[in-house]
Formats: C-alpha cells, structure tokens, sequence
C-alpha cells in the first residue's frame, strides 16, 4: 500500500535554495538533535547557511517552524482516520488498517513524527498538539471498544490499555527504524498487526 499525499501549507515564496519544505526540513532535523529549547535561531541560521532575516521571511520564528513541523505530523494521522479502511466494515479492519496507516505514515514522516512524540507540553504550541495526540487516542480507544462489542477483540482487557500497547509499539519505530538500513513498511506494519492481534504462532494476519 502507498502512502498517500498529505496537503501541506506553501508558505511564501521562497529565496534561492530554500523554500518553507526545505528550510522545515532542517529545521525538523536540528530540534530533534539538539532539542528544541536548545535550538536558537541563531544555530538554525548557521545550519542552514542563510541570515536570520532570510528565515524570517518565511516564518515569524522557531515557534511557527515548531507549529508547522508538529501539524505536519498531525494532520497526516487525522487524515488517516478520515480514510474509509479507518470508517468502514468490522471494527476490528479498520483498527488493523490504522495501525498499517500509522506504521505507513511514521516512516514517510519520520522527523516530524519524531519531534511529535518528544513534546512535552512546555509551550502552547506543544500543549495544542497533545491535546491532538489525545484526540487521536481516544480515536483509537473508541475503535478498541467496538471492536471488543462485536467480540473480536477480549473484553477483558481495558480498551484504553489496549490502544497504548498497540500504538505504543507502532511508536517505538522511532528509536530503532533507519531509512534504507532496515524493513519497508508493509513488512513491519504486517510484523506488527501479526503479533498485535494473533501473537506469534503459525497464523495469518
């Protein structure tokens, strides 16, 4: 399965060598290496070769760069649940369909996925996109809790509790998954879905 497009903002017309993509990019790249509140505009402008007045052209500051990099990220999952393996058929498909989508979506995204799973809530802009983060969450759990009702999943077991495992794994991928150094994405998302939903044994997903 191909990962779909996701619309993203434009920005203004950029100067020679970078546009709002580009200069995202790097900036993406730098908050996840040195932090965020370690982060000056100072040492964007030095890695990126350019005045502080050329990134002001584009963006107000680091904090719009922030917003951007974590909507980016956002937006792509909540598109995913929008899709109609995420609405449509057994409660069941459409969680196994999420986590693939989300496997999908991490890998394509894999910087500003990063950067979104280490927020912590110390700005507006981080606290706005937690509270995302919850809604998409609660998302998840609401599609546990019918699967459960249609009995394909265990009642026993907390549908919250269960939504954190499962995602909690798909979310693992940032701390050991590398570009061309490991496994495409169908092939995790179904190692995953596999071991979520039927374990280890000689089953098919």
């Amino acid at each position: 399965m191909s990962t779909r497009p996701v619309t993203r903002r434009t920005g203004k017309p950029g100067r020679p060598g970078y546009d709002l993509d580009s200069l995202l990019a790097v900036a993406v790249k730098v908050f996840n290496e040195k932090g965020y509140d370690g982060t000056s505009m100072d040492v964007l402008a030095d890695r990126l070769g350019l005045s502080k007045s050329s990134i002001y052209h584009h963006v107000s500051g680091k904090q719009e760069l922030l917003e951007l990099a974590l909507n980016r990220a956002l937006n792509a999952l909540f598109a995913a649940t929008t899709e109609s393996g995420s609405t449509e058929g057994p409660y069941i498909d459409r969680l196994k369909y999420l986590a693939r989508r989300s496997v999908e979506i991490l890998i394509a995204e894999l910087p500003y996925v990063t950067l979104l799973l280490r927020v912590r809530g110390n700005s507006a802009v981080e606290r706005r996109a937690l509270a995302r983060r919850r809604e998409f969450d609660a998302f998840v759990t609401d599609l546990v809790e019918q699967a459960v009702r249609e009995g394909d999943l265990d009642p026993d077991i907390d549908p919250a509790l269960v939504a954190r495992l499962l995602f909690g794994t798909v979310n693992s991928l940032i701390e050991w998954y590398r570009p061309r150094a490991g496994a495409d994405a169908d092939t995790i998302a179904d190692a995953i879905v596999r071991m979520s939903f039927h374990g280890l044994g000689h089953t098919s997903a």
